[in-house]
């Protein structure tokens, strides 16, 4: 991303994606039964764990969070529902909305990487929707995964389901980016001196 990537991103403009999104039910809704099924049935794959969930559930500060989504996309499919389930753990202090891609191509053409129009992104805003985080288009661990079935001796199976190991993983990874996301906003100094803590 360039080096003015914030002046293409400024609260005023990602407040106005966030309003436009809609929350994760009615973004499922949205799309065919079909794409559905396949966010369904990882949303039943994933798992926090107790401290996973104290830990969201500990959140003072609000995380806005807007994200650059594809139904039909499997990586959204296989990652996205983590994000759900962060968000109710969270207890009202993570509040996500989702965007098409396509529908929003003036996000998406904001938040290119690796020069493409990858999705998922996920942008992580503090309650002014400043920029906190930007990640996408899949978490580390999952690309070290990838990179060692694709890169290494074997090839994946297209359509396989992921191993349980691999979906533990990637949830850990995006726990840390909401609670990296998190302590930046509990440790700004401006929102810091507007809440006297």
């Amino acid at each position: 991303m360039s080096s003015n990537a914030n002046t293409w991103l400024t609260p005023a403009f990602l407040r106005e994606k966030f309003e436009a999104g809609q929350n994760y039910e009615d973004y499922l809704a949205s799309g065919s039964a079909q794409h559905r099924a396949g966010w369904d049935r990882l949303h039943g794959l994933i798992e926090l764990s107790a401290g996973e969930r104290g830990l969201l559930g500990s959140f003072e500060r609000r995380l806005n969070v807007v994200i650059s989504s594809g139904i039909w996309c499997g990586d959204c499919a296989q990652q996205m529902p983590v994000i759900d389930h962060i968000e109710r753990a969270a207890g009202g202090r993570v509040v996500c909305r989702f965007l098409d891609r396509d529908e929003h191509a003036d996000l998406a053409e904001r938040v290119m990487l690796c020069g493409g129009l990858r999705v998922p992104v996920v942008l992580i805003l503090n309650e002014d929707f400043d920029l906190l985080v930007l990640a996408g288009d899949r978490s580390l661990l999952r690309y070290r995964a990838m990179a060692a079935r694709q890169l290494g001796p074997s090839c994946p199976v297209p359509g396989a389901d992921l191993p349980a190991d691999e979906i533990r993983a990637m949830t850990v990874d995006w726990v840390a980016s909401f609670e990296h996301a998190h302590l930046m906003a509990r440790m700004s100094t401006k929102l810091r001196m507007r809440y006297r803590d």
